[in-house]
C-alpha cells in the first residue's frame, strides 16, 4: 500500500518551451503556475485556471502525433470545438455518438495531441 493521494503534473515533450509556453497560455488561455531553473535546465507549469492537475512543458524529442493521453474537460464541446478551430488551433472532427459526451482532439505545435470531451452532467463535481 502506497501513500500516494494525488496527480499534480503530466509531463509532455516540446521542441521550445517558449513557443509552447505562448500556445498553452495565449491561445489556450492556460495560466502559469511554476517557472523556474533547477540548474541548466527550465521547469514550466501551465495548467487551466482552477484546474488541480498542470503540464510540465518539457524539452525533449518530439515525435509526430504523439497521443498523450490527456483529456480536457470543458462544458460545451461544439462551442470550444469552433473556438479553437477559429483560433488557429488544428481540431479534429467532433464526434458525438448516442450515449458519449462529444468530443473532439487538437494538436499542439509539437503534434502532442488531447481529447477534449464534453463534461456529462453526472460527472459533474
Amino acid at each position: 500500500m502506497t501513500t500516494i493521494t494525488d496527480i499534480r503534473t503530466i509531463g509532455i515533450a516540446v521542441a521550445d518551451q517558449d513557443q509552447a509556453l505562448k500556445f498553452y497560455r495565449d491561445t489556450l488561455g492556460f495560466e502559469v503556475r511554476l517557472d523556474g531553473m533547477a540548474g541548466d535546465m527550465r521547469w514550466l507549469e501551465v495548467a487551466p485556471p482552477g484546474a488541480m492537475v498542470s503540464l510540465a512543458l518539457t524539452t525533449g524529442e518530439t515525435t509526430s502525433n504523439r497521443e498523450t493521453g490527456i483529456r480536457f474537460v470543458v462544458p460545451d464541446a461544439t462551442t470550444e470545438h469552433a473556438a479553437l478551430r477559429t483560433g488557429g488551433v488544428s481540431v479534429g472532427e467532433l464526434l458525438a455518438w448516442p450515449g458519449v459526451p462529444p468530443m473532439f482532439t487538437f494538436d499542439d505545435p509539437d503534434r502532442n495531441q488531447f481529447v477534449v470531451v464534453e463534461q456529462a452532467e453526472e460527472d459533474s463535481r
